[in-house]
C-alpha cells in the first residue's frame, strides 16, 4: 500500500521553539522498522496516537461541503476539454440535499475553481518543506500558545469551502481560502441554489445536456430540472459575489420541466448515454419506469416494468444499446431488460450476492462487465456473456464441470473487502479494468483487475519508503482512501483522468490518487 502508518503524540499547552523541536529530533534514535499499512477496522489506534495521512500519496485533496448532507450528487461535464490533468482544475457538480426540515432542501450547481495541488504530490511536498524551513523563525514568534505543532491539522488546506478559512474580507465575500502550495492561488467555491420541496435520494446529469438533472425525491416524485442559465452563470463567474456567495441568497423557485408520481419513494435512476432524454426510474415497490422525450420539451412515463420482487435499488443503461438497461434489487437479483418490452426481464442473475445488491455500474469501456455491490460488503464483477436467459432452463453440466445455476451465471471476479454494505460503485471511464467502491465502513477503494502480486517488485521498492503489503489485502486493492464519515456516493471525473469525488455524511471529498 501506498500510505504507511503514522503517528504522532496529541501535545497540550504551548508551543515548543522550532529550533528545540529539532534538537529533540537529533537525539532521538533512527527507526529502523519497516513501515506498515494501518487496516481500518482490524488496526487499532492507541489513544494518545492519531492517523497523520502522507501528503505525497494524493496528487491533490479537497474537501468541501454545503449546508445540509448530500446523499447523491453527479458531476457536470464542461466545455473545458478533456482529458485534462495541468493544475489548477475547474470542476462542477450538482447535488441535492437532506436536510433537517423538508423547506430547507435544495438542489445545487457548484463551481469549484482554481483546484490546486496544495501540499500533496511529489513536487509540492519538496516545496513546502522549502517554505517551512525557511518561516521557521517567523512561525514560531507569531504563534499565541493556544495550539502546538503537534495539533496542527493534516492537510490544512482543505478546509470548508464559504465557510472557515482566509481572512474575515474573505468570509465576507462568500470565497473559499485554501492554503495551497507557494504561488498557488486560493480555490473559490461557485454557488446556485434550486428550492425542492423534499429530501433528494438520487441526482442524475443527462449526458448529452449536463444541465438539465433528473431528481428522485423522498416525496415519491421524480422532477427533471433544467440548471443551463445558472451553469451558465457558473461558468461566467470569476469571483463570488456577496449576492451569490454561499449562504447568502435564498434557494430561487424553478418550474420542473416534468414530474411523475411513483407509487412510493426510491433511489434507481439513470440516463441513457446513447439515447439523449431517454430516462428510467425505480422505486421501492418494485416498479421500473421509462421516460421517453416527446415534443414541445415534455417527457412520456411508460407503464411499469415488473419483474423485481422488491425494492429496485439502482438502474443503469447499456453503454452501447439505447433500448437495454439493467437492475437490480433487494431482491438479490441482477436484471437486463429491454425497454421495449415491460413483461419480463431478457437476462436474470437470481442471487447475485447473499443478501440486497444495492448498486450496479456498466463498464463504459468494456461494455459486456458490470459490477454490483451488496449489502454484506461484497463487490461482483460479471460478464454479461454468461447471463442465461431467464425463461430458459440452464443446460446439464458436462462431466466434472461446475454446475451452473438455472437462474443465472456466476460471477467472475469478487472482493470481499468492505465491511459493511457498499453504497457506491463505478468504473472508470479511462481504464476499463479500474473501478471503485465505497461503503458503510467509511472507506473508499480503488480497484485494478489487471493487478497481480508481484513480490520481487515489493523487495525492490520497500528501501524506498514504501509499506510492506499485508498478506491479506487484495492484490487488486490499487489505492484506499478515508478520513470521511457515512460515505454514501463516489463518482470519476469524466474529463480529468484519475480524479474522485465522493460525498458523505459529513461533506464531500475531491481526489487524485498519486497512483493514477
Amino acid at each position: 500500500m501506498r500510505n504507511p502508518k503514522k503517528v504522532k503524540s496529541k501535545l497540550k499547552g504551548k508551543a515548543k521553539p522550532k529550533a528545540k523541536k529539532e534538537e529533540m529530533e537529533l537525539d532521538e534514535e533512527p527507526s529502523t522498522s519497516t513501515a506498515k499499512v494501518w487496516r481500518p477496522g482490524i488496526d487499532p489506534v492507541d489513544e494518545d496516537e492519531e492517523l497523520a495521512y502522507d501528503p505525497t500519496a494524493y496528487d491533490c485533496l479537497h474537501r468541501f461541503e454545503v449546508d445540509w448532507p448530500c446523499l447523491s450528487f453527479d458531476v457536470l461535464k464542461d466545455d473545458l476539454g478533456g482529458p485534462r490533468s495541468t493544475f489548477p482544475h475547474t470542476v462542477y457538480l450538482v447535488c441535492g440535499t437532506q436536510a433537517a426540515k423538508v423547506r430547507q432542501n435544495y438542489v445545487a450547481f457548484l463551481k469549484l475553481a482554481q483546484l490546486g495541488q496544495g501540499r500533496h504530490g511529489k513536487k509540492a511536498a519538496t516545496e513546502d518543506d522549502d517554505s517551512d524551513a525557511s518561516s521557521a523563525d517567523d512561525d514560531s514568534d507569531s504563534n499565541d500558545g493556544s495550539s502546538s505543532d503537534g495539533e496542527e491539522r493534516e492537510g490544512e488546506e482543505d478546509q470548508k469551502m464559504g465557510e472557515e478559512g482566509g481572512d474575515k474580507e474573505s468570509k465576507r465575500q462568500g470565497k473559499a481560502q485554501m492554503r495551497g502550495a507557494a504561488g498557488e492561488p486560493p480555490a473559490t467555491f461557485h454557488y446556485r441554489r434550486v428550492a425542492m420541496p423534499c429530501g433528494v435520494n438520487r441526482i442524475r446529469a443527462m449526458p448529452q445536456q449536463p444541465a438539465l438533472v433528473a431528481v428522485w425525491g423522498d416525496n415519491a416524485q421524480v422532477r427533471l430540472i433544467d440548471g443551463s442559465k445558472l451553469v451558465s452563470e457558473l461558468a461566467s463567474e470569476t469571483e463570488p459575489t456577496a449576492a451569490t456567495a454561499k449562504g447568502r441568497s435564498k434557494p430561487m423557485e424553478l418550474k420542473p420541466l416534468a414530474t411523475h408520481s411513483h407509487s412510493a419513494e426510491g433511489f434507481a435512476l439513470d440516463w441513457s448515454p446513447v439515447r439523449a432524454g431517454r430516462l428510467a426510474s425505480g422505486d421501492n415497490r418494485h416498479r421500473i419506469h421509462v421516460w421517453e422525450p416527446a415534443e414541445g420539451g415534455r417527457w412520456a412515463v411508460g407503464g411499469a416494468h415488473q419483474g423485481h420482487s422488491g425494492a429496485v435499488e439502482d438502474l443503469q443503461w447499456s453503454p452501447s444499446e439505447d433500448t437495454v438497461f439493467a437492475s437490480c434489487g433487494t431482491d438479490r437479483t441482477i436484471r437486463i431488460w429491454d425497454s421495449r418490452e415491460r413483461g419480463r426481464a431478457m437476462l436474470t442473475a437470481a442471487d447475485a450476492h447473499a443478501s440486497d445488491v444495492n448498486v450496479i455500474s456498466w463498464n463504459r469501456s468494456v461494455a459486456y462487465m458490470l459490477a454490483s455491490g451488496a449489502d454484506d460488503g461484497g463487490v461482483r464483477i460479471w460478464d454479461l456473456r454468461t447471463f442465461a436467459s431467464s425463461s430458459a432452463p440452464a443446460p446439464a453440466p458436462a462431466e466434472g464441470a461446475q454446475s451452473a445455476s438455472a437462474s443465472g451465471p456466476t460471477h467472475v471476479a469478487q472482493f470481499t473487502y468492505h465491511r459493511s454494505h457498499v453504497t457506491s460503485v463505478e468504473w472508470c471511464p479511462y481504464e476499463g479494468s479500474m473501478l471503485a467502491s465505497c461503503s458503510a465502513d467509511n472507506q473508499l477503494a480503488v480497484w485494478d483487475l489487471a493487478l497481480e502480486r508481484d513480490p520481487e517488485e515489493e523487495a525492490a521498492l520497500a528501501p524506498e519508503g514504501n509499506a510492506a503489503t499485508p498478506e491479506d489485502l487484495p492484490a487488486q486493492l490499487l489505492f484506499l482512501h478515508a478520513g470521511q464519515t457515512d460515505l454514501k456516493e463516489l463518482h470519476w471525473h469524466p474529463q480529468i483522468p484519475g480524479v474522485i469525488v465522493s460525498t458523505a455524511g459529513d461533506g464531500f471529498n475531491l481526489f487524485k490518487a498519486s497512483n493514477m
